[in-house]
């Protein structure tokens, strides 16, 4: 077995649950890279909700929570409170993090609180049999929307903008050393971080949306589409149609929330 799997994760709970060609995996590996480059492995905790995604957060040898449906932000709040030198690391999915769990990460992102949230985009409620999910292109057939999602796709990086991120990035799996360094940088960054992650599902979304199971064709895809500004400069306008800008977006420094709330607790502790 490969030293980085044996310094930094569960081994006991290898192999993987996910299924054949599912980018998950690469998120575990660069995330385990990140982590023991960082040196940080005592101090890291995990948290996941509900989906396949949220799984990656029970892959390390670190403490982890697993919590219903959409709460991993609140739960990661809580434990970044207890322990400001934690580097609490969240796992979510797109459901998980702009569906159900969408007023906590717009109130997470707002106080600014130092968390490493990386998001997993598979434009799908994977786990759950194919519906039709916020990051869902228009137009898409899926199990719920069998005649097409009549609504745009939510853009959770935009969404973390306005909301007040102080950190945000977008990869693909099919980008994967830059993945690492965003993740570097999201667990370093003092404050909330956002990386979302664009990852296949060939049981689902390959199957519904971009019309293939083969996990060769889909990184084919990935690669295609997702695109940096360097590249989108060179493409005509009828080009950039239907392709997505990947990097790191924003690195801004304002007050964090933990610290402050710590500040307060220690001000008011003097003045009793």
């Amino acid at each position: 077995m490969h030293s980085l799997a044996q310094r930094v994760l569960r081994t006991e709970q290898l192999p993987f649950t996910f299924c054949p060609g599912c980018g998950d995996g690469i998120v575990v590996q660069m995330t385990a890279r990140a982590i023991d480059e960082l040196g940080i492995l005592d101090r890291v905790c995990t948290l996941g909700g509900v989906g396949c995604s949220s799984w990656i957060a029970t892959y390390f040898n670190v403490d982890f929570m697993k919590v219903p449906h959409g709460r991993a932000l609140p739960a990661a709040m809580g434990l970044k409170l207890t322990n400001p030198e934690r580097k609490v690391l969240v796992f979510t999915g797109d459901g998980d993090c702009v569906a159900i769990g969408g007023n906590h990460f717009i109130h997470a992102a707002h106080r600014n609180i130092d968390l490493a949230v990386i998001m997993l985009n598979n434009q799908i409620y994977g786990m759950t049999g194919g519906q039709v999910a916020p990051t869902t292109p228009a137009g898409a057939i899926t199990v719920t929307s069998p005649y097409g999602k009549i609504e745009p796709p939510f853009d959770a990086c935009e969404l973390a903008r306005a909301a007040g991120a102080t950190f945000i990035s977008r990869w693909t799996t099919a980008h994967p050393w830059q993945l690492l360094n965003a993740i570097k940088k999201a667990i370093q960054h003092p404050g909330f971080a956002f990386v979302e992650v664009v990852s296949p599902c060939p049981a689902q979304s390959g199957l519904y949306i971009q019309g293939s199971s083969d996990p060769v064709q889909l990184v084919e895809w990935m690669q295609q589409n997702y695109i940096t500004q360097e590249e989108m400069d060179l493409l005509s306008p009828a080009e950039r149609e239907g392709r997505t800008l990947v990097g790191d977006f924003l690195a801004a420094i304002r007050p964090e929330f933990a610290a402050r709330t710590h500040e307060l607790i220690d001000r008011l502790k003097e003045e009793k």
